[in-house]
């Protein structure tokens, strides 16, 4: 097997070990039950993104004030999603829905999605977070970049996507070299299309290249089950309770 190149050990900065990232969920009113399961005490989670719509919409949204609420009033870090269209978007953009999000729903902190990659784009990226921090000192910034990006991305945020796609990527990927040099909880791999038989080995995968932040689905982005085409992560997968329960326990060697 192509990724088992190496074990890496260690617990996260928060002590919860491995745990779960939400790139998003659906809006409340469309997926009430999803964000009441977030919050049952127990649940393994590292943190919740909140997209209110593309972003954080053009005026504040009770319903999802409500639900990142009680998620927040649980112990639950909230990150609002901004989407940076893997450089295209402007500098100032980017900031303003920061700050929508921070003075409307209070997040914790901030998910860059479509981050670029490129050590050309790092100049950029490094200003964009180092003003996240000043709309929000203690922000909890996600540099999501599907990817592994030039490792220099590594020393401006808490944590990076290095994977995002299908499991049929998944299983064969390659972790980069570089990423040995940092501890578990600086990296995150979200998988689509995990069928449930395949959930446990996608789990070692996860272990064996060091992520400490995972989110597995069995929704695809061909829009199966009550998942939107091209959204695999708006409903929480149909095996939510085996993946809470086995993350929860630790991920078996």
């Amino acid at each position: 097997m192509p990724y088992l190149t190496r074990s890496r050990q260690g617990r996260t900065a928060t002590g919860l070990g491995t745990g779960l990232g939400i790139p998003g969920v659906a809006h409340p009113l469309l997926a009430p039950d999803e964000w009441n399961r977030l919050g049952r005490p127990g649940t393994p989670l590292h943190w919740v993104v909140l997209n209110v719509a593309d972003g954080p919409g053009v005026q504040p949204d009770p319903h999802c004030l409500e639900a990142a609420g009680r998620l927040r009033n649980a112990g639950v870090r909230v990150l609002g999603h901004i989407d940076t269209a893997y450089g295209l978007r402007g500098f100032g953009e980017i900031i303003s829905d920061a700050h929508r999000f921070h003075d409307w729903y209070r997040v914790d902190g901030f998910l860059l999605d479509r981050c670029p990659a490129g050590r050309e784009d790092l100049p950029e990226v490094r200003r964009t977070v180092a003003t996240l921090r000043v709309v929000h000192e203690d922000a909890h910034v996600v540099l999501g970049h599907g990817t592994h990006p030039y490792p220099g991305y590594a020393e401006h945020a808490d944590q990076l996507v290095t994977f995002s796609g299908p499991w049929s990527d998944y299983r064969w990927s390659q972790v980069a070299e570089w990423t040995a040099d940092h501890p578990p909880e600086r990296f995150c791999h979200f998988v689509h299309g995990v069928p449930r038989p395949h959930l446990e080995e996608a789990l070692r995968i996860a272990r064996w290249q060091g992520a400490g932040t995972i989110y597995f689905t069995d929704h695809s982005d061909r829009g199966t089950g009550r998942a939107a085409p091209g959204d695999p992560w708006g409903p929480l997968p149909g095996y939510w309770d085996d993946i809470v329960s086995r993350v929860g326990t630790g991920v078996s060697e």
